[in-house]
């Protein structure tokens, strides 16, 4: 664990130095934007998160329009699209309006690959974080265990990113 921390504390300074910003443009977007927050309603944690699994997703697209690469992207694109669905059904349950907004506007594309790893994994830490943060809240048992679902995806998406910038040639073979 002492290891794991480490090397995550070792990239977010080497990102910090670089300058890239994770997904959104700014910090009022998704999970940057929620862990600006020091409190939370119901309401803002499934904003934050749906503005993060819908971000993810529309960034996940372009990036492989733009680069001509499937893996890992393609697959933690359809995670997201189940993520957001169980976010909407948690808004569904409580008879609450689904909020409508453009994620695209948010999506930045670095120019490499390796970027786009750094900035992956930079963007699913902070998600894992945006949901440990949730999951410190007084929460309903459905709102839990989707909150605890998504951390935990996150926590794939993190490994399946990090594999990836491991990769020799950075994973731009589509049939991998």
């Amino acid at each position: 664990m002492k290891k794991m921390i480490s090397f995550l504390m070792s990239l977010l300074v080497l990102i910090s130095a670089t300058g890239y910003t994770a997904y959104a443009s700014d910090e009022t977007f998704g999970a940057n934007a929620a862990l600006e927050e020091e409190s939370y309603t119901l309401e803002s944690m499934l904003e934050y998160a749906l503005e993060d699994e819908r971000l993810a997703q529309a960034e996940y697209e372009k990036i492989m329009d733009v680069f001509d690469v499937t893996r890992p992207f393609s697959n933690i694109k359809e995670a997201e699209v189940k993520h957001e669905a169980a976010l909407i059904t948690l808004y569904e349950a409580r008879a609450l309006t689904v909020p409508e907004f453009d994620a695209e506007e948010h999506v930045i594309i670095p120019d490499s690959l390796e970027e786009i790893y750094a900035i992956g994994i930079e963007a699913e830490i902070n998600n894992i974080a945006m949901y440990n943060a949730f999951l410190e809240q007084d929460l309903d048992e459905d709102v839990r265990k989707v909150f605890t679902a998504l951390r935990d995806g996150s926590e794939k998406h993190l490994e399946a990113f990090k594999r990836a910038s491991e990769r020799p040639g950075g994973g731009r073979n589509r049939n991998r």
